[in-house]
């Protein structure tokens, strides 16, 4: 039998009560996430996000962004090029040893990673879909390639990079010799990485093409273990708190030694409970000095950090931080998803965001089309958007209204009606209470603002 869970995303349930069919479905029906060249009939394991998705994609990137490089004194930004000199990643231990085993079934064709299957099974050849015949495992590079120079035949060979991190090594002396930093500090990242998988599944669960936020931790060595611990529950905390993750649906996973990367002292996961099962949405490295010595010895210039206060020198040790931010994307839909029956029968889909991932932040209704409202409510939405993504609808019943604003996930909603008029005021709608009250016109933007940085509490 094979050691992996089978692929039952759209027969198996989260938490809440969503198959992955119902996001994908929402996902599609609103705007987050489209089939890459659908017209064209698609392309497989790729896609495309669309208004709501790329606001809530940049929500999180803005979110993690500000918590790395914002809030810590210590670490800086960089944006490395997609395209890098083929040596770093002979460097790097790309060239050698990132590929799958692959297994083929010669009768029905079905692939299979050796790794991914018991021993006996790989041993006896013997293809677990039909019990025909398997080849010998292959191993099959999972970096793309590519060409630069005018012809093929005599360009350079070059690859999409399969991650960030190579990017923020490389400039390791970059930064150092530009910038006032001492160790320990990080390098921030976010940006595209391509890899050639061979089992694609769970809509953007594994993809492609996607997208990383990556930090690197440069420490002392011998002070690995003390950061290691640190960044662990770090960013355990960071779901929690800025993404409004629940607590019960995340899990840290060491890596057994049998399981560590070539690179890796220690290792583990930050898990969610998807609806196929626990697996990776980030993981924590401690990388020693692998990465900086592997450079260093390729290009033969040593590449080491001079303490200024003790006039030391030696090569950093590296904690790293890798999340997916398209993986990320994919957790925060799931975990906001909810189906609440209402008193009428009727069931009531909603996304319950964070007001920090929010695509809207809040929603601005005019009840009706006359008597001035229109002319209010567009003032009261330029005076919003100084600080916030806004919403204006005003088209259709205020209850319909009300249900789109929950399913894609809007927090706050705010009426303007007749009494608007006669006293300045407005209705405050909350989404995930549906709870109602009128304020001042003039409050709105602390009221939103206030409700924004309650909500963790209440959630």
């Amino acid at each position: 039998m094979a050691k992996k869970k089978t692929d039952n995303a759209h027969k198996a349930t989260n938490q809440h009560g969503a198959g992955m069919d119902k996001i994908v479905a929402l996902c599609k029906r609103r705007g987050f996430v489209y089939p890459s060249s659908e017209i064209y009939g698609g392309l497989s394991a790729t896609w495309d996000y669309g208004p709501l998705g790329v606001e809530l994609k940049r929500n999180i990137q803005n979110l993690w962004w500000r918590e790395m490089t914002r809030r810590h004194d210590n670490i800086v930004g960089l944006d490395a090029a997609i395209l890098m000199h083929p040596r770093t990643w002979e460097a790097s231990g790309h060239v050698d040893n990132f590929s799958d085993p692959l297994i083929d079934c010669k009768d029905c064709k079905a692939r299979y990673r050796a790794d991914h299957l018991e021993p006996e099974i790989v041993a006896s050849r013997k293809c677990p879909a039909c019990g025909g015949e398997m080849t010998q495992p292959r191993n099959f590079n999972l970096m793309f390639t590519t060409t630069l120079g005018a012809m093929e035949t005599s360009g350079m060979q070059l690859y999409l990079r399969p991650e960030t991190a190579q990017g923020i090594f490389v400039n390791f002396k970059n930064v150092v010799d530009t910038n006032r930093v001492s160790i320990p500090f990080g390098i921030a990242q976010v940006g595209k990485a391509f890899r050639n998988e061979i089992t694609t599944r769970n809509f953007i669960f594994r993809t492609c093409e996607f997208e990383q936020m990556e930090m690197q931790y440069f420490v002392k060595p011998g002070t690995e273990d003390e950061f290691f611990a640190y960044w662990k529950e770090e960013r355990l905390r960071w779901y929690v708190e800025q993404l409004g993750i629940e607590r019960d649906n995340l899990r840290t996973e060491p890596h057994g030694p049998d399981a560590l990367a070539h690179y890796a002292k220690e290792a583990c996961d930050i898990e969610y409970r998807y609806p196929h099962g626990w697996e990776e949405m980030e993981g924590i490295h401690s990388r020693t000095d692998y990465d900086l010595s592997r450079h260093g010895e390729f290009c033969g210039k040593e590449i080491q950090y001079l303490d200024p206060q003790t006039q030391e020198r030696y090569v950093p040790y590296v904690v790293e931080t890798s999340s997916g931010l398209t993986r990320a994307v994919l957790v925060t839909l799931l975990d906001a998803y909810r189906e609440q029956p209402l008193e009428n029968g009727d069931v009531r889909t909603v996304l319950r965001f964070h007001p920090n991932v929010a695509p809207y932040r809040v929603a601005v209704l005019p009840l009706m089309k006359k008597d001035g409202l229109v002319e209010i409510a567009t003032e009261l939405k330029r005076d919003l958007e100084e600080d916030y993504n806004v919403f204006y609808d005003q088209q259709g019943s205020i209850g319909k209204r009300y249900r789109r604003m929950d399913e894609i996930g809007t927090p706050f909603c705010i009426t303007v009606d007749p009494q608007t008029k006669t006293d300045n005021s407005v209705t405050l709608r909350l989404r995930d209470s549906m709870e109602q009250r009128r304020i001042p016109l003039s409050e709105v933007a602390d009221a939103i603002r206030l409700e924004s940085r309650n909500y963790q509490a209440r959630a």
